[in-house]
């Protein structure tokens, strides 16, 4: 960790009346995962907490005021860590750490019995927050957002890439006619932001939230987590309490589809910032190549007939 980055830390910390005195030798700091950020765990006499430091160029596509709203709001329904405090000009945070947790990952998801389910549980949870979030989630228009962003970047799209968006286009049309109860969302469930203690789950970041179709979250969970047919079942079962129908399926398999294809672009607009996280070509190359597979599979046409149908 650079002394540029501890200093980061520590200025946010200084914001926090029980850590204003808290310097390098009196706490232990700590960086966590993150793509895009940076995020720091740090342990003080105070206690633990979590500092967030936004990522360069985050702010292109991220609104800090929105993110910061939807935040508290999660936090006060009580499944998310409570925000101690954030700046919307610089988009640091700096939130509660919980505690007797680990933080899912794909192989967590298949190897911890029940997990589908506290996640089903979990998004249910955080789909009934009373507060409105801010911030409509438009999947069509985000892809038109970050495709604007992209022509301003030196960069390519993957070979067939416009062929797919036009391909999509019906089901564009099928989500206008047929549009889904908008909730407070997440929108971005990766494995990585959901803690589980094994009884219950946390979830965390909430810089894509927005208000959403309830079905986009399950979707894209199951397609982050590398749900089996068998745990996406599990995890709809426990998110409406009952078998799901058909329709409430395909939607989610929909969803499944269309997060894969906005996230291609996301991950080539991270390429083009040359964010060092990770390959984000090769992430926008295999999440177009599913996305693709999943489009073309014989019994895609079956969901949207669900749909159409409900």
């Amino acid at each position: 960790m650079t002394d540029e980055n501890i200093d980061r830390v520590l200025a946010a910390l200084h914001n926090l009346e029980a850590y204003k005195d808290v310097q390098a030798d009196t706490c232990r700091i700590q960086r966590l995962g993150g793509l895009t950020n940076l995020v720091y765990r740090v342990e003080a006499p105070a206690g633990a907490v979590i500092v967030r430091i936004p990522g360069d160029g985050t702010e292109e596509y991220i609104d800090r005021e929105v993110e910061i709203h939807n935040a508290r709001a999660a936090s006060r329904n009580g499944i998310a860590p409570e925000v101690l405090w954030a700046d919307a000009a610089t988009g640091v945070m700096i939130s509660a750490c919980v505690l007797d947790i680990v933080t899912m990952t794909p192989e967590l998801f298949a190897s911890r019995p029940g997990a589908a389910a506290r996640a089903g549980t979990a998004l249910r949870q955080l789909h009934q927050t009373e507060t409105p979030f801010r911030f409509r989630f438009e999947l069509f228009a985000m892809i038109d957002e970050y495709l604007k962003v992209l022509s301003t970047k030196e960069t390519d799209l993957p070979e067939g890439y416009t062929q797919v968006v036009a391909e999509a286009a019906p089901i564009k049309d099928l989500l206008t006619r047929k549009p889904g109860h908008l909730v407070p969302s997440h929108c971005d469930p990766l494995c990585e932001n959901f803690l589980d203690n094994g009884d219950r789950m946390w979830i965390v970041d909430f810089e894509y939230s927005g208000m959403n179709d309830a079905l986009w979250d399950l979707g894209d969970l199951a397609v982050e987590a590398g749900l089996t047919r068998d745990q996406e079942l599990e995890m709809l079962t426990a998110y409406f309490g009952a078998t799901p129908t058909a329709a409430q399926v395909g939607r989610m398999v929909i969803y499944k589809a269309m997060c894969d294809l906005l996230w291609t672009l996301w991950g080539l607009i991270q390429h083009a910032d040359g964010n060092p996280a990770e390959d984000f070509w090769a992430y926008a190359e295999n999440r177009f190549a599913r996305c693709k597979a999943l489009i073309l599979d014989p019994e895609f046409a079956g969901h949207l007939k669900a749909v159409a149908e409900e």
